[in-house]
């Protein structure tokens, strides 16, 4: 075939993937009035986008397709945000102004045709759902390097949303700056957890510079875009909004680092088989108390992925624990593990069982 032959077939192919999704879009619509008439009405549904993530994989196995995992990927993400949109159109809250990496976080679980609307603390994200100014909340909740987001472990305790799924995005640090060369930059504008992780680049390249406190990552490219001996760390997609140019690629000091984000809204998603459970306890201030009710999980076959304590938001002095567990609360290990972790515990708050990214 020659090369226009080649191209011809792929107009031909296009003609038809574009009458399979408007095919495809008529459905969901139909789905959505369906979904109208229901009094349990979910217009993200977690569980059925891993569903359809999973078929996804054992039919490109099965075709030896040539594309990319990753690419199907991030097809079927617009897909599923256009069928979404269809059906009901949904804000999603995030933290920071357009181009932080919580922004960046939604946009890759929602998808471009979904809205969205940006908060200036976590706190506010959880206070935008609860009042009904948005359908959903993303939230940082850990980094593979710097442990847990104070913040949203403390927010957790005061809300009644729910945990309703997860999300894992790779950070790519950058530094943005007007000034041309490095030896002129006398400020860098960031914040504990982007500073910590690009530490040791930062001490070995721009040596006695003054750290300024600015968060989130977005907040510190506006300081930097009026500051012409200023810079910031944050991502691409911030240079590319605020104009600040991007100066050095990848100066984050791991280059596995991965921030865990929450979705937070009123989901109560059903079992996958692949879940995990967040949940908040509190036990008595005695000797063994601790050790008495995590036996709970490993008498009952229950795996924690994550444990840390934080300063109770209702009694000084007193401390709550914050756990991950794998599987759903409808599990039955699960079921008897929490059971037996409230007969220890001065009181168990499920946060959400949701399936695992």
């Amino acid at each position: 075939m020659s090369l226009q032959d080649l191209r011809t077939r792929i107009d031909q192919i296009d003609a038809r993937v574009v009458e399979l999704l408007n095919e495809r879009a008529e459905i969901s619509v139909e789905v959505g009035h369906r979904k109208a008439n229901t009094p349990d009405t979910r217009w993200f549904a977690p569980e059925r986008e891993r569903e359809i993530f999973e078929r996804l994989e054992m039919l490109r196995m099965k075709t030896s397709g040539a594309i990319p995992m990753e690419a199907l990927h991030a097809i079927y993400r617009e897909i599923l945000s256009a069928s979404r949109a269809l059906q009901k159109p949904l804000t999603i809250a995030y933290w920071g102004p357009a181009g932080s990496y919580t922004h960046m976080a939604a946009t890759s679980k929602f998808g471009s045709s979904s809205a969205f609307a940006s908060a200036n603390s976590i706190l506010d994200v959880f206070s935008t759902v609860e009042h009904a100014r948005a359908d959903y909340g993303v939230i940082p909740v850990e980094n593979s390097v710097e442990g847990v987001i104070h913040g949203t472990l403390d927010s957790l305790q005061l809300t009644s949303l729910r945990v309703c799924a997860e999300i894992y995005l790779p950070i790519t640090h950058n530094l943005l700056s007007h000034s041309e060369n490095l030896a002129d930059i006398k400020r860098v504008y960031t914040f504990s957890q982007p500073h910590s992780q690009c530490r040791q680049w930062l001490a070995a390249n721009v040596p006695g510079v003054e750290f300024v406190e600015v968060q989130p990552t977005t907040r510190a490219v506006e300081r930097a875009a009026d500051d012409r001996q200023g810079a910031a760390i944050a991502s691409k997609l911030a240079s590319e909004i605020y104009c600040v140019p991007l100066r050095v690629e990848h100066i984050e000091d791991d280059p596995r680092n991965t921030t865990r984000f929450l979705v937070v809204g009123e989901n109560e998603p059903p079992p996958t088989g692949h879940d995990k459970t967040s949940v908040l306890f509190a036990v008595r201030n005695e000797p063994g108390g601790l050790a008495r009710a995590l036996r709970a999980f490993e008498e009952n076959g229950v795996n924690l992925s994550m444990i840390t304590s934080r300063p109770s938001k209702h009694t000084p002095w007193d401390y709550v624990q914050f756990v991950d567990l794998l599987g759903h609360e409808r599990d039955d290990n699960v079921v008897s593990a929490l059971a037996t972790l409230k007969a220890d515990a001065i009181f168990v708050q499920i946060l959400g069982s949701y399936p695992e990214a």
